[in-house]
Formats: C-alpha cells, sequence, structure tokens
C-alpha cells in the first residue's frame, strides 16, 4: 500500500483548543482511590474527583473488572436498536433508589443533556413555553443547557442568542444578603410569586430547575424550605417540578439524593449524571411513566446514550455505595471536614463563609471594602486554589465571582484522608493570606 502524503503530515502538530483553561499542572500517570499520581512523581490528594465524577474513588476495582468484563461482550449497543443487559440491570437498580413514583427512565451521555431532555419534557407535557430558573444555577454548556445557566456569565456569553422562554428568579443566599436563612427564603419565595404575577404567568410555565445544592454557582445547600416552597407552588399551578441532582446526588450530600434533606418531597423530573457511572460518560432523567409517556414519539434517543460499558460501570457503582455503605460515609466524613474548616476558617479574616452538605464544602473568600460589607475576593481564592496544589492537594474554585473554594473528595474518603486534606488546605491558607 502506498502512503501519501495527502494521509500523513509530519508538520503539523495538534494542540488542545486555547479556551480550555487548566486548574492545575497535573499530569496524571495513574490513580487510585482518592490519590492521583503524577507524572511528576508526586502524589496528590484529589478533593476534585472529576468535578464530582469518580464517586467510588478512582479505579475502584469492583468498577473496573464490570467494565473490563463488558468490553469482552459488546462496547457500543445503540439502546433504540438492539437492547443489551446492563442497561436493564442498571434500570432496575435505579429502581431501587429513585423516589416512589419516578419509575421511567431516559438514558443520555451527559448532564447537558439530560438536563435539554428533562426541558423538553416539560415543555411537551404541559404545552408550555416557560422555563423558571434560580440565579446562580448552573445546569450546563450547551446552547438551550448554558440559557439555563446562571452561575457565571463565562457559560453564556458570546453566543447569543439564547434559548428564549427562560426566566430567573432569585436563590436565597443568606451570606450574600446578609440575612438568616429563613429571611432570604421568605424573601426569594415573595419575588418568585412576583415574577408569576408580574412577568411569567404561571398556565405559561412549564417547569421550575433546580439543584439541591448550587455547583458551579457557589457549592449552596438550597434550604429545604425553599424547595418545599417550590413545590407547593409547582402544585398549585400545574408546573412541573425539575431537580438537577448532576452533582448532588448519588450519595454526596450524605443523603442518596440531595433533595432528601427536605422531607416529603419528590420532584416531577429527576436528572443524575455525574457519579452515576464513577468516571464513565452517562446521564439520566427519571419520571413518572405517565410523566414520560407524554414525551412526542421520537424525541428522545442519541447514538451513545446508555452505553453498555457505561452502563455496566453504573451497576457497579451503585452496588458498591451500597455494599460500602458510601451514603453514611459521605455524611460522616462531610461532618468532619465541614468542622475542620469552620476551625480553620475562624484563623483567617480572608474566609467569609463555610458551607456544604456531606462531601461538597465551599469556602467563600472576601475582603470588605468599608469594615462591614463583605466583597467577592477573586484572587484569594485563586491563590489558595494553585497553592493547594502544591502542597499535595487539588482543589477547584466556583461561585459567579469565582472567590469559592470547593472540596470534592470521593465517597470512599477515609477519615485520615479528611484530616490531611485539611492540614494541607490550612497549610496553602498561610502561604498565601
Amino acid at each position: 500500500m502506498t502512503v501519501t502524503t495527502d494521509s500523513i503530515r509530519t508538520a503539523q502538530t495538534a494542540t488542545l483548543s486555547p479556551a480550555l483553561k487548566q486548574a492545575t499542572p497535573v499530569v496524571v500517570d495513574h490513580a487510585s482511590g482518592s490519590w492521583i499520581h503524577g507524572t511528576d512523581g508526586n502524589d496528590y490528594l484529589d478533593f476534585t474527583t472529576g468535578i464530582g465524577v469518580t464517586s467510588t474513588g478512582h479505579c475502584h476495582p469492583r468498577v473496573v473488572a464490570a467494565a473490563q468484563e463488558q468490553c469482552t461482550k459488546i462496547i457500543h449497543a445503540q439502546y433504540t436498536t438492539v437492547m443489551h443487559q446492563p442497561l436493564l440491570e442498571l434500570t432496575e437498580k435505579l429502581g431501587h433508589v429513585l423516589p416512589l413514583g419516578l419509575d421511567s427512565v431516559f438514558y443520555a451521555n451527559s448532564g447537558s443533556e439530560a438536563v435539554e431532555a428533562a426541558i423538553r419534557l416539560a415543555r411537551m407535557a404541559t404545552a408550555r413555553p416557560n422555563i423558571i430558573v434560580f440565579q446562580g444555577g448552573f445546569h450546563g454548556r450547551t446552547v438551550a443547557a448554558a440559557s439555563l445557566t446562571t452561575a457565571g456569565t463565562r457559560f453564556s456569553a458570546g453566543f447569543s442568542p439564547l434559548m428564549s422562554g427562560v426566566h430567573m428568579s432569585p436563590f436565597p443566599y443568606a451570606y450574600r444578603y446578609g440575612w438568616t436563612t429563613d429571611a432570604a427564603v421568605d424573601f426569594a419565595l415573595r419575588e418568585l410569586d412576583y415574577l408569576l404575577q408580574s412577568r411569567v404567568a404561571p398556565n405559561d410555565t412549564a417547569a421550575f430547575l433546580i439543584e439541591p445544592v448550587l455547583g458551579d454557582g457557589g457549592y449552596l445547600p438550597t434550604p429545604p424550605r425553599f424547595l418545599q416552597g417550590l413545590r407547593e407552588r409547582a402544585d398549585r399551578h400545574g408546573i412541573i417540578f425539575i431537580l438537577d441532582e448532576v452533582q448532588a446526588g448519588f450519595g454526596r450530600t450524605g443523603k442518596f439524593w440531595g433533595h432528601q434533606h427536605a422531607s416529603d418531597l419528590t420532584p416531577d423530573i429527576l436528572i443524575t449524571a455525574k457519579g452515576l457511572a464513577s468516571g464513565f460518560p452517562i446521564s439520566a432523567i427519571a419520571a413518572s411513566t405517565e410523566l414520560m409517556s407524554k414525551a412526542w414519539p421520537g424525541s428522545q434517543g442519541g447514538t451513545y446514550g446508555g452505553n453498555a460499558v457505561a452502563a455496566a460501570a453504573a451497576v457497579a457503582t451503585i452496588d458498591v455505595i451500597h455494599d460500602e455503605n458510601l451514603v453514611d460515609n459521605a455524611r460522616i466524613r462531610g461532618e468532619q471536614m465541614l468542622s475542620g474548616l469552620q476551625d480553620i476558617a475562624a484563623r483567617f479574616d480572608a474566609i467569609g463563609d463555610v458551607r456544604g452538605l456531606g462531601l461538597m464544602a465551599g469556602i467563600e473568600f472576601v475582603t470588605s471594602s468599608d469594615g462591614s460589607t463583605p466583597v467577592p475576593d477573586a484572587a484569594a481564592a485563586a491563590a489558595v486554589q494553585q497553592a493547594t496544589t502544591r502542597h499535595g492537594l487539588l482543589t477547584l474554585t466556583c461561585g459567579p465571582a469565582g472567590n469559592v473554594v470547593r472540596l470534592i473528595p470521593a465517597l470512599v474518603v477515609t477519615e485520615s484522608e479528611i484530616a490531611t486534606g485539611l492540614e494541607r488546605f490550612a497549610a496553602a491558607l498561610t502561604d498565601v493570606l
């Protein structure tokens, strides 16, 4: 065979897009559990977990074995063409952990796709155009998902026009307002009612969409009473209540689903992804069969959705979470982490707030321009995040102003690893503040 210069060129070297911004300089050689081992010979305690994805830790042996075994059977079986056993088994196991009544599941690849599927279903089911989201929410980067995202202008600027029919209402961000949680909830519910009176008629509103804990918006737990207020208004007006559990779900908050911190509350549609398969790309929405049946024929599908290897990994992930009591571990280790962070924060004036649920912790950095009003300090957060890497702890920033450092350990994290992480975080703070 003759190889021509049309097929192989040696002069050009491809690089990653310059629009991609690396949070750390680490190049991974291999990883296990809560640790990443770099090509630089250093070991890093990973409190990023691929932005909350590697829920059972890096390369959990049971997840690896499930994926390896599936690769010997079939890798890709397009699930609207032929069905495969891992997806049937995953659907059965999800039925055991999903809220009662959510008994129908549609699979996609990413959180953004699942969000868009949920919005499509809500609009089809109600024949209404409008979606109400809440300030600081993150729901993805694809065009429709970015239209729903208010966690920062970087997610939606520069490619307008965005999807129409999206309206934003305040989130009860008590620290930002300088109020109690109850006062912030009262305010946010009043403003939502005013929005429904002044701009977005209830009978034109298809859905409320919210995260149980804001992710990129600053790691802010949504107060249970606010979620309950949304459920009540959704019921009153016939609005679909959608919970985006992409980051907060699958045990991360110390309950299997983040919204379960609000008692007696069930969404109409639940969105899951990230920790679902310990690093393999798969996402899903769950709803009642009655609601899911209102999707128009052919409106759900996709080439790679419900991939066989990813589904097998998801089955193993659910089994590991159950067998190793990882939801309880997330709660216990989360309490340890939050208590330790609060002790550390007491030593540094630059830390204005520490909050979180389970293994989701946010540390907000501020300065005071007049001695009393906190002003976001993105420079301090960025400096601390970089310093933690130098101390062998991987962290990320978030928040609309970029002034929150977030910690996202794996659900398998141990007591000693949390203690080590806190020590390294405190050392990084001492270096730069």
